[in-house]
């Protein structure tokens, strides 16, 4: 993790000492995240409910918000952007075994990211860039569903009156970017960027405060965006 942090410093530090040029713009549209996700597997739950080891393992739902990203250009070719969003909704669900498709919970995040990018300028009216940048991910609003207390009382894990909870952590990871801004008027264009990120959390489901199954998710979803572009 430092050495990727690293390499995104010396980029925005590159960026910064090139020549001011001060254009503004902001980017306002449909932006998706799709998880290509990986995880280790729920070890605890495949044991109490008797199923093959190594069976099961976390999914991530897609979701599709309102986005809305800042660009500053600080040059011809240099620039930075930060990436927005109104915050993204997921369904987490088994998959694997017998128990395919169980509800887990849902979690809404927040993934704002800053990124550096190179703007390609062979062509006035449609400029294609690439980036490289640093992503931030804060989770809220867990909740475990109510086929997962079901799942947990029928299996003597919990009863009732246990109080059953869902924690994932922050995540700090490398974001990289490429898309293009096709002019239309002087001010107004279409504003179009794919990215591909790290997200890597920890889940927990607790009982009563204490940790019964936790599990590593390595979310990494692919982030694109659509939209209009205004310059200020």
């Amino acid at each position: 993790m430092k050495t990727k942090l690293s390499i995104v410093a010396l980029a925005l530090s590159s960026f910064l000492a090139a020549p001011a040029m001060a254009d503004f713009s902001v980017n306002i549209g449909a932006i998706g995240v799709m998880p290509d996700e990986s995880s280790s597997n729920l070890n605890v739950i495949e044991t109490v409910a008797g199923l093959p080891s190594n069976s099961t393992r976390v999914g991530v739902s897609n979701d599709t918000q309102l986005g809305l990203t800042f660009d500053y250009r600080m040059s011809e070719n240099f620039g930075l952007q930060l990436i927005a969003a109104t915050p993204f909704s997921h369904d987490l669900k088994v998959k694997g075994s017998a128990i395919d498709g169980l509800n887990i919970g849902k979690t809404k995040h927040l993934p704002p990211t800053l990124m550096a990018q190179y703007h390609f300028t062979q062509h006035h009216t449609f400029q294609p860039f690439v980036g490289i940048g640093v992503n931030y991910t804060t989770f809220f609003s867990e909740k475990v569903s109510t086929d997962l207390e079901g799942a947990l009382i029928a299996l003597n894990v919990t009863t009732a009156a246990d109080d059953v909870t869902l924690s994932l952590s922050e995540s700090w990871g490398l974001a990289l970017q490429a898309g293009f801004n096709y002019q239309l008027t002087e001010r107004m264009g279409i504003h179009f960027m794919v990215s591909k990120m790290a997200i890597d959390t920890t889940g927990k489901v607790k009982v009563n405060g204490n940790t019964v199954q936790s599990v590593n998710v390595d979310i990494d979803p692919v982030v694109a965006m659509l939209g209009f572009r205004w310059k200020i």
